[in-house]
């Protein structure tokens, strides 16, 4: 079992993640993005930084990948913080013109070698609360970040999530009002609803229903 924990900046990915794969006693793949140099110039100037940071962060997390299928070999489940899919909506908001076209080209051809996840879980916010997120963890790199962005990638894994057409099942989870670290019914609803996508005992059929 592979599974995915999606969503915008500041959702709470590696949170439920790390949460999760006690639960499911995983493996545990979080995406590493503070080794990016280019990542606190990119935030105060987007124009100038973009393309070198999203080739940076599109080779990591490539590289990081590869050993997805080392991972599954011992026969355990696989909690990861991201998906290789995400970079290329970044570079959509990032990048145009050639540097665009040349990114989706080497994008393509690294994404055929890599395994996609049995189930992509992608938490949902709203912009402000994703907002008030960020700024109470405070991570130095992320206090010149701007709502605007914020907004334009919530709106492109929204569009992203609400369109795709793959063969890998999506399980959206509103997190606006939900708090898994303080709260173990909240944490137990989201399990149960993972539980019941991939069917994994033991879990309850009622609580689907809820939202």
């Amino acid at each position: 079992m592979y599974i995915a924990i999606e969503g915008a900046i500041g959702v709470g990915k590696t949170t439920l993640s790390r949460l999760l794969a006690q639960i499911f006693k995983s493996e545990l793949l979080l995406e590493i993005f503070e080794e990016n140099p280019f990542l606190a110039d990119f935030y105060k100037d987007r124009e100038i930084f973009a393309f070198q940071t999203q080739i940076f962060f599109l080779l990591s997390r490539y590289h990081q990948q590869k050993q997805v299928p080392h991972l599954l070999v011992k026969d355990t489940h696989l909690i990861a913080d991201y998906t290789f899919e995400k970079d290329a909506l970044f570079a959509g908001l990032n990048l145009a013109g050639d540097e665009l076209d040349t990114y989706h080209s080497v994008h393509a051809a690294l994404a055929e070698k890599l395994v996609t996840p049995d189930l992509i879980v992608y938490l949902k916010a709203e912009t402000d609360v994703l907002m008030q997120r960020i700024a109470h963890r405070d991570r130095p790199y992320e206090r010149d970040m701007k709502s605007k962005y914020i907004d334009d990638l919530n709106q492109a894994y929204e569009n992203h999530y609400t369109n795709q057409h793959s063969n890998v099942p999506i399980l959206p989870i509103d997190t606006n009002e939900l708090n898994y670290v303080a709260s173990a019914e909240d944490l137990k609803w989201v399990e149960n609803r993972i539980r019941q996508m991939l069917e994994i005992p033991p879990f309850q059929a009622t609580l689907l229903s809820e939202e």
